[in-house]
């Protein structure tokens, strides 16, 4: 399938990124690469390192930046190791980052990934080289513990009734592929009313977005390292260093908020419980997160969901 990339808050990324300064910029998240290549053929003076855990991702995104040829260093990571990943290519300081936390084209658009029911496939959902499929996690994971990650990581209000209806069916048969969990979350749904609830930031959904939400961020630990990411991420950067980074639901953009609001605000004197303006690590960019423009959710709706929020080295 030729997977094309839609990047999402392109302009806005770009602008808070602040290439013009030059310098080594890392795409954290680089998924097919849209967000790099545009970063690369602006600015002749930055260069690329493209990290990504997904080595289809990887590769295909290695054949669209290879016009910028030395500019660009890939490697397979997973960003929460960001220190990791840039020590082992000699990077010590950097200009910028860019995290794009959203599941990347490549993988909602192929059947055989299964991140998406639009697809009838396997219910795998490894963003890389994990062992764990989500159809390990559905089928072995007790009942409570199905809720609580239908409950913590989908915020699903019908979650106990979910995991139920999995202990049952899968007492039968394994439950396999992306269609089989959309029908058995749809018939919990109907049986209780029907899916009237709403997504966090407001918009109807697929009774079984929130379950499939929940299994990709069980199944790649999506949330685990994300604090640490950004500690990583602010120690790296140099003064006037940019952080910019999009999530799509709001226990990512929770941490993302409070990590950058706690590391703005510093250490508070004891006595006058004031913020010491010295242990300050970096300015929020972004007093609220910015929204794609109606105009990008028609051409690309899958930005509907994006937040992005941005920050300044200190």
């Amino acid at each position: 399938m030729d997977v094309q990339h839609v990047p999402v808050l392109l302009a806005e990324s770009l602008e808070r990124l602040a290439p013009e300064r030059g310098g080594t910029f890392v795409d954290a998240t680089l998924g097919l690469g849209g967000h790099a290549e545009a970063l690369l053929a602006g600015w002749p003076e930055v260069e690329l390192v493209g990290i990504d855990r997904d080595p289809q991702a990887l590769e295909r995104a290695g054949r669209r930046l290879a016009p910028f040829g030395s500019r660009v260093r890939l490697v397979q990571a997973n960003f929460h190791r960001l220190d990791q990943a840039l020590a082992g290519l000699g990077v010590r300081t950097i200009s910028g980052v860019l995290a794009d936390l959203g599941v990347s084209s490549l993988q909602l658009d192929t059947a055989e990934r299964g991140f998406s029911f639009r697809f009838d496939g396997p219910l795998d959902m490894r963003m890389g080289l994990t062992e764990l499929t989500a159809a390990d996690v559905v089928n072995q994971a007790s009942e409570g513990e199905l809720e609580k990650i239908f409950r913590d990581y989908g915020e699903e209000r019908q979650a106990r009734r979910i995991a139920r209806a999995i202990g049952r069916a899968r007492l039968e048969r394994p439950i396999e592929t992306t269609g089989e969990l959309r029908q058995l979350v749809g018939r919990v749904a109907r049986s209780h009313g029907g899916d009237r609830g709403r997504k966090p930031w407001g918009e109807r959904i697929d009774p079984a977005t929130r379950v499939f939400q929940a299994l990709r961020i069980e199944v790649n630990q999506e949330l685990e390292g994300l604090e640490a990411f950004i500690q990583q991420a602010v120690d790296l950067m140099e003064t006037d260093g940019r952080l910019v980074i999009i999530s799509y639901h709001s226990l990512e953009d929770r941490i993302v908020k409070n990590t950058l609001r706690g590391m703005a605000q510093g250490e508070v004197d004891q006595v006058t419980g004031r913020p010491l303006a010295e242990t300050q690590m970096i300015e929020v960019l972004t007093r609220k997160p910015l929204r794609p423009s109606e105009e990008e959710v028609d051409f690309n709706p899958r930005s509907r969901s994006a937040r992005l929020r941005a920050a300044r080295r200190l």
